[in-house]
């Protein structure tokens, strides 16, 4: 009776009940996994202070690695004690105090030495802005107007006043050579101001002034107009309007023809052989004011002289003009570029022997020529055989002095003026006229 008793008091028949109820939640659904977790948190925390997680104590903070780095470089640096001078010097000390001022200054120079790499290289990658000066401009623009380039022109176009069937004029020869240069700058020019950014992408272009900021595009196409009009002009005017009118179209077929074409179609090639074929054919007009199968012939060697010449040497850059965007055969139709290589140093063979045939040179122009002709047929064919760098390189360096040493061949064996004149032969003049060329 007194255990019945006891559990009443205590409540025990209650105890079911209040764990029922503790399970439940307010809204008469089952208790959750989390809710459990927390009344298990509660009574840890709570009914049983022995089991309640304390706070650990804190570590000792981690080293950086950039400690040691900075420990390094206070040890590094070096204290330079400065003595103090004496106020008072005698006259023959001069000498120790300069030494002394000496030591002062590279201590303080070392010191001063002691300067973070980062911070130099980061003033070299800040941007700086280019400042041109007097002194560089004549170099670039030299090298805007393809200089190299501008002095083949104009030494062509001497070859065809030379090979001209007249008496030399010295001043006609100087105005003529003086206005094609100058026409062959401003082409230039302009075309190294449409072809910006395909030169930027190239090895061989990268350089350029224009490329590299070092001449702004208004200062170019200002030097290509004062280049380009007076050299037109100076043709037109002071040698004769033939010869003008053969630059100013040459100056539109190398700027909006061939420049364009560079990256549309492999057809550029021939364009560019008939801007090189050109010049002779204006030295030729300059000098007899006519076109004539002479300088049909003239502008024929050069035109078939470039492809030896230009093919080998773009073998040897098609990363480059691949890089750039450029349409060229060696890239495209590697197979056609060495077989018009080939193609066109034979025909140097059969232009060369058509020259006496026309009555420009005798009749030993093939025959001398013939070795140099057969030479670079050769290379040509080894070439188109091999289609490598080592033959293209040979090619394109043979093409230098075979144009110039064939153009001398064909100046030694040229038909005198006086052969012509008995022969009633010159353009544009008749038998009495040629008579009075010849008497002083």
């Amino acid at each position: 009776g007194l255990f019945v008793w006891r559990l009443r008091k205590t409540g025990v028949p209650q105890i079911p009940c209040q764990f029922v109820h503790l399970y439940h939640v307010p809204n008469n659904r089952l208790i959750t996994f989390q809710y459990f977790n927390f009344l298990k948190r509660m009574y840890v925390t709570q009914c049983n202070k022995d089991l309640s997680q304390q706070a650990k104590p804190k570590s000792d903070s981690i080293v950086s690695p950039f400690h040691e780095l900075q420990q390094l470089d206070q040890e590094k640096k070096v204290v330079h004690k400065i003595s103090p001078v004496s106020p008072v010097h005698q006259l023959g000390t001069k000498t120790s105090s300069r030494n002394g001022l000496r030591e002062l200054k590279s201590a303080a120079e070392t010191e001063d030495s002691v300067i973070p790499v980062g911070a130099e290289s980061k003033e070299d990658r800040q941007w700086k802005e280019m400042k041109l000066r007097l002194d560089d401009l004549p170099g670039i623009l030299a090298r805007l107007s393809k200089i190299k380039l501008t002095a083949l022109v104009v030494s062509t176009t001497s070859a065809g006043f030379a090979m001209a069937p007249v008496p030399f004029e010295l001043t006609c020869f100087l105005l003529a050579s003086l206005g094609t240069g100058l026409a062959s700058c401003a082409a230039n020019s302009i075309n190294q101001f449409f072809e910006v950014p395909f030169d930027s992408n190239m090895n061989r272009t990268k350089n350029r002034p224009l490329v590299r900021g070092q001449i702004s595009p208004l200062l170019a196409v200002c030097f290509a107009a004062a280049c380009g009009i007076p050299g037109i002009a100076l043709l037109a005017l002071g040698v004769n309007p033939l010869t003008g009118a053969l630059g100013a179209f040459n100056i539109f077929l190398y700027t909006c023809c061939y420049t364009p074409l560079k990256r549309m179609s492999i057809a550029n090639t021939w364009v560019g052989a008939v801007v090189g074929a050109i010049p002779p054919i204006m030295g030729w007009t300059a000098a007899t004011g006519s076109l004539d199968a002479g300088a049909l012939l003239l502008g024929g060697i050069l035109y078939s002289w470039q492809f030896p010449h230009f093919n080998a040497l773009s073998w040897g850059l098609r990363e480059d003009y691949s890089r750039g965007g450029y349409c060229m055969m060696s890239v495209t139709h590697p197979g056609l570029c060495r077989r018009v290589a080939l193609r066109h140093c034979l025909a140097l063979i059969g232009l060369s022997a058509v020259a006496p045939v026309l009555d420009i040179t005798t009749w030993t122009f093939p025959i001398i020529s013939l070795p140099i002709n057969l030479y670079i047929s050769y290379l040509g064919f080894r070439f188109y055989r091999d289609a490598d760098r080592s033959s293209s390189r040979k090619l394109f360096f043979c093409s230098l002095w075979h144009l110039p040493m064939l153009l001398l061949v064909m100046f030694t064996c040229k038909k005198s003026v006086l052969e012509k004149e008995d022969k009633g032969d010159l353009p544009g003049g008749s038998h009495e006229t040629a008579m009075e060329i010849r008497l002083p």
